[in-house]
């Protein structure tokens, strides 16, 4: 099977269950515990971690080298590497949704150590225990799952299926960063992507109106509007530290 179908697949399984994993993980760690659908896309799929799992896929299909000749440290040889290489992705998404389009996907700035609040060591860290998982639990079933594709290539007709589903989704999803971006622009702030959601999703439950999770950019209101009393949230805040 082609390398490039092969990192089409894993593309395909990690942005799907990223999805799941970061939808769990902020509603058990965030104090508002409501179920905000992550990412800038509209789909439940997350394409960091589909570059993800494909960086995991070939770190791990390294490890029969055996650069190091200890089993032991050759292992955390391997780990660190996936933590470096997930945490450079994580890096490169981050800078450039920061710079070019105004808007902040995420905010380590209250962790130690933060770089411009995009990466830090405690979420470096939390990578090199995933690549460990990863390794140990997900990466025999992935080989069993690019074999069991190997004997069934009809699959990558529904593999196609997603990534047109997916390009829809980022034309229409980077349509409205694109508006984001102009309104940051012209009011010299930085978007917090989730902010955003939060703040209209919370403006929908105390009107009593319908909030739709694949669609959390919807509301009754201008989108303008919502983000003119997030500049002015922000602006308060900044007054009242000072």
């Amino acid at each position: 099977m082609s390398i490039l179908l092969t990192l089409a697949y894993l593309f395909f399984i990690g942005s799907i269950l990223g999805w799941v994993l970061e939808l769990l993980f902020r509603n058990l760690t965030h104090s508002h515990k409501t179920w905000i659908n992550p990412g800038f896309c509209t789909g439940p799929y997350l394409p960091i971690y589909g570059f993800g799992l494909c960086v995991l896929y070939l770190l791990a299909s390294l490890e029969q080298y055996r650069m190091i000749e200890d089993p032991f440290w050759n292992k955390v040889a391997l780990f660190s590497a996936m933590a470096v290489g997930m945490t450079v992705i994580e890096y490169v998404a981050g800078v450039f949704c920061l710079k070019f389009l105004k808007v902040r996907l995420w905010d380590y700035s209250d962790l130690w150590g933060n770089i411009q609040g995009i990466i830090c060591p405690l979420f470096s860290f939390f990578w090199a225990i995933l690549g460990a998982m990863y390794y140990f639990l997900v990466h025999p079933h992935i080989l069993e799952g690019l074999e069991w594709l190997s004997r069934n290539l009809a699959f990558s007709f529904f593999i196609g299926m997603f990534f047109g589903v997916f390009l829809i989704d980022v034309a229409h999803s980077s349509q409205l960063i694109v508006k984001l971006k102009r309104f940051a622009e012209d009011n010299t702030v930085v978007l917090r992507y989730e902010g955003i959601k939060a703040h209209i999703r919370n403006d929908l439950e105390r009107s009593s109106a319908k909030y739709r999770f694949f669609a959390p950019f919807h509301s009754e209101r201008p989108l303008s509007q919502s983000l003119k009393e997030i500049v002015e949230l922000m602006e308060n805040q900044r007054a009242h530290r000072k």
